[in-house]
């Protein structure tokens, strides 16, 4: 129920809605009533012309069924006198058709207003997803897998869509209904309505005996769709490795077997979910059956005060709560099997910001003297990564990290941004612990170029102009020139408007690793991280990058990881980590003098010696 009102929230602010709709669904639910009480006079005109009450004169004004029932009676007794039964038959007709018009009416604009509601929680759900997902720290989504979050943030929200938010009309209205109909049952035949508020909870307390399971089961449904998602999108990422080494058969077994674990739970929720309204409606004939043989049986013996057209007006309004209710446990089943995606999307939304603003962020516009780590420690959850590194990189310098894969290298760069924090220790820019900063203003000083060149499905121009407004043309093409870009960018059918595809897919690596680093330039940024930024490149491409990386580089701050040595030779200082700490430090030829040192001996392997 918790995550039900909370779904709710996201149709704030409520007034907007519940201000129309209450008295709309209200209108309706009594020209509903009205219409199935013409029954009574409409049976007693066919039945016997002679039985309409005599009621001659017209009644006091009042909010009451009595009122509406005698002024009603006052018109028929009146037609009829006066132009005959015929006239007074048309006359039942037409109100029976204007009132049904009413109520139909009242009910299409009530269900418009919460039409609005339910697209309302929808978009606000996927705006939340969203921007929950740009927020999350990047570790986050080193422990997810990519097709599950695209599965929350479609078939998830589609469900959702499709079955709890979609029952919101039922939830809201039909309550009103079964309360409004079990009055006028009441007031008809109190007796025989004693019997149907015995009878209706055990029918309830049936229905939730089937769907008890349901949100369970389609839990496991959700996580297969997910898995599927996850499989195709791996599938198509990876299809040239797939089909190099033959493997097409050994993915699709592994699709089959997640699609056939799928179908079963599928069928399984499915089984459930329909099983649920025709259970309701066995069991309300069932107990019409009941009310008719004991309404019956009262009749015959003069124990009720009901006439016959009335106990036939009274079986009407009970199938009116008959309807409503098999609504209700059908909108129970799709609500339980609607919050087993609900979970999964609250999952998302909940997840913890290891990524926080300090209570009082200081605002950071310049770099102006030196990164520091203290004692900085890392671990991702309890396998450490980097142990009690301090390291100082004066403001202008180049610093370049070296060392074999897994020593820690790109998560020393990384903590910089803030894309992780450490586990002790800190890291201070000019004397102020990063974790103090403003994280927007933080990234902002940061100018990072990686050795996967991550594009986006866009024009040239926008990719190279990623996040930042008002910039002009002029800026982004001096850009691209000191990136080495802007030649090859000409050559391109429509120049900076050319769409470069899925990640840059119509480029080759050396030009999309080129347009990264035009992006950086575009942001001047105070420091520069280069992660690999040319060790997947050839050697023309990597000549032409490694320039690109000279211009950037000017008058910066630098970091920069290579496993490549030749290209950090130059370097203000080079730092060699090894199993997460740092082992030596200094100038090519510093280390290089080193006959045992560890820089020395990846130099001699890169270099054939």
């Amino acid at each position: 129920m918790k995550k039900f009102l909370r779904l709710l929230n996201f149709a704030k602010p409520y007034t907007k809605y519940w201000s129309l709709y209450l008295p709309l669904t209200l209108l309706g639910m009594i020209f509903s009533i009205a219409n199935f009480m013409l029954i009574i006079p409409l049976l007693d005109i066919i039945f016997d012309s002679n039985n309409v009450a005599a009621i001659t004169t017209f009644p006091e004004f009042s909010l009451t069924v009595d009122f509406a029932k005698n002024a009603f009676g006052y018109y028929l007794y009146a037609i009829k006198m006066h132009s005959g039964v015929m006239w007074a038959l048309s006359f039942i007709c037409v109100s029976v058709i204007v009132a049904s018009l009413f109520a139909n009416a009242f009910k299409y604009f009530a269900y418009m207003v919460l039409v609005s509601m339910r697209v309302r929680v929808m978009a606000n759900i996927r705006t939340a997803l969203y921007r929950q997902i740009a927020r999350l720290h990047v570790g986050y989504f080193n422990n997810q897998r990519k097709g599950n979050l695209l599965s929350v943030m479609s078939n998830d929200v589609t469900e959702v869509q499709n079955s709890t938010v979609a029952s919101f009309q039922i939830v809201f209205r039909e309550p009103i209904l079964i309360l409004g109909n079990l009055i006028v049952l009441l007031y008809m035949s109190y007796q025989l309505t004693i019997i149907t508020l015995i009878a209706l909870p055990l029918s309830g307390y049936a229905v939730s005996l089937i769907t008890r399971r349901l949100r369970k089961i389609a839990v496991e449904t959700q996580r297969l769709q997910g898995d599927l998602m996850s499989t195709l999108e791996e599938t198509i990422s990876g299809i040239r490795i797939i089909k190099a080494f033959n493997a097409q058969e050994y993915v699709r077994k592994s699709f089959a077997r997640i699609n056939e674990a799928h179908r079963k739970s599928s069928k399984s929720v499915a089984r459930r979910n329909e099983m649920a309204s025709p259970m309701s409606e066995f069991l309300g004939i069932t107990i019409a059956m009941i009310i008719l043989f004991f309404g019956g049986i009262m009749i015959i013996n003069g124990a009720s005060e009901l006439s016959i057209p009335e106990f036939i007006a009274y079986l009407a309004f009970y199938y009116q709560i008959l309807v409503p209710v098999k609504d209700v446990s059908k909108a129970y089943a799709n609500i339980q099997k609607g919050m087993a995606s609900a979970d999964r999307i609250f999952a998302v939304l909940d997840a913890d910001m290891e990524i926080t603003k300090a209570p009082h962020a200081i605002d950071v516009k310049d770099f102006e003297s030196c990164i520091e780590f203290r004692n900085v420690s890392f671990a991702y959850a309890n396998e450490p990564v980097l142990r009690n590194v301090n390291l100082m990189i004066p403001k202008g310098k180049m610093y370049a990290l070296v060392g074999p894969s897994g020593a820690g290298k790109s998560t020393l760069a990384d903590l910089i941004p803030r894309f992780y924090d450490v586990s002790s220790g800190g890291i201070f820019i000019d004397g102020v612990d990063i974790r103090d900063y403003q994280p927007k203003q933080l990234m902002n000083l940061m100018g990072i170029v990686t050795q996967e060149a991550i594009l986006f499905n866009d024009t040239v121009r926008n990719n190279i102009a990623f996040g930042l407004e008002n910039v002009s043309d002029e800026e982004v093409v001096n850009a691209a020139r000191i990136a080495n870009a802007h030649n090859f960018i000409m050559e391109m059918e429509e120049g900076y408007s050319t769409n470069i595809g899925d990640r840059g897919g119509r480029l080759s690596g050396g030009q999309r690793q080129r347009l990264s680093i035009a992006r950086a330039v575009l942001r001047n940024p105070s420091i520069l991280v280069l992660d690999e930024a040319t060790s997947a490149l050839d050697t023309e491409s990597e000549k032409l990058v490694q320039d690109a990386l000279t211009n950037l580089m000017k008058n910066r701050t630098s970091i920069v990881i290579a496993h490549r040595l030749s290209t950090i030779r130059h370097a203000d200082c080079i730092v060699v980590i090894n199993q997460g700490e740092i082992v030596e430090r200094g100038t090519h030829d510093e280390l290089y003098a080193k006959p045992n040192g560890k820089y020395r001996y990846l130099f001699d392997l890169q270099t054939f010696k």
